[in-house]
């Protein structure tokens, strides 16, 4: 199923090709590079803010690990680019500095841009899960609240509430408030 989120740049691009020099701000989707686009100033600062909260809290905690912003990785059909991800020490390790993550990082944030279908983002979400992510979060700017998946729970927190990870980077919480004010 195509997703029309992204313009449509090329066509015909490899798989091999476009993991060895992935594009800037691009996803590869049924073999075409597609621009993610949309991004507003909210939705910049929400990523940094996110960014900053999963960083802090893996150095405070001693959990080690990496939290990147718009990092290329696969899943089982494309070549995705999650918003915030964060990745194990042991894949960190194991991966190195690629290219292009060969799998999905277990802990993503997906931001709703104002030009992103509904629909396709929660068929992205659920793509992630798929493609053996543990946790994915999807941030609502807009309308305030934080929609996090798993293979088994869908949880919706709002204003006035306390977010917290459900399977990666355990303990972690912060006030939705502090993330979409």
């Amino acid at each position: 199923m195509a997703m029309v989120m992204a313009a449509v740049l090329s066509e015909n691009v490899s798989l091999e090709d476009f993991m060895a020099n992935p594009p800037e701000c691009m996803e590869w989707v049924d073999g075409q590079i597609a621009e993610k686009n949309g991004m507003t100033v909210k939705h910049s600062r929400i990523q940094s803010r996110l960014d900053y909260c999963w960083r802090s809290y893996k150095i405070s905690s001693g959990q080690g690990g990496e939290v990147y912003v718009e990092v290329p990785c696969r899943t089982d059909r494309r070549v995705r680019r999650a918003d915030v991800a964060y990745l194990t020490p042991e894949l960190v390790s194991q991966y190195g500095d690629v290219p292009t993550w060969p799998q999905t990082p277990p802990l993503i944030a997906e931001i709703v841009s104002p030009t992103d279908i509904a629909e396709e983002i929660f068929l992205k979400a659920q793509e992630y899960l798929d493609s053996g992510c543990l946790e994915a979060w999807i941030v609502f700017p807009e309308s305030r609240w934080i929609l996090i998946m798993t293979q088994t729970q869908k949880l919706t927190f709002n204003l006035g509430s306390t977010v917290s990870t459900k399977l990666v980077l355990p303990g972690f919480s912060v006030a939705v408030d502090e993330l979409l004010a």
